[in-house]
């Protein structure tokens, strides 16, 4: 064991999950508003072309993401 034990706290979180959606604008503050697909609107730091889809993690675009069709499946 290391001597940092918050390093080792944060070996037992779970990452953030890696989120698609489409950029719906750029905001004034530098802020991207993204579309996931069940229609939730979140926003996020980086940058990006309005229309285009990107990777979205932890609140920090992680780039472009391939254009596809995309099914939503709700499970309960």
């Amino acid at each position: 064991m290391s001597g940092n034990i918050w390093a080792e706290f944060e070996k037992l979180i779970a990452p953030a999950p890696l989120l698609i959606g489409t950029v719906a604008a750029i905001r004034a503050d530098g802020l991207v508003s993204i579309t996931l697909p069940d229609g939730s609107t979140i926003t996020a730091r980086g940058s990006g072309t309005v229309g285009n889809a990107v990777y979205v993690q932890d609140g920090v675009i992680q780039g472009n993401a391939p254009t596809m069709p995309i099914d939503v499946v709700t499970l309960y």
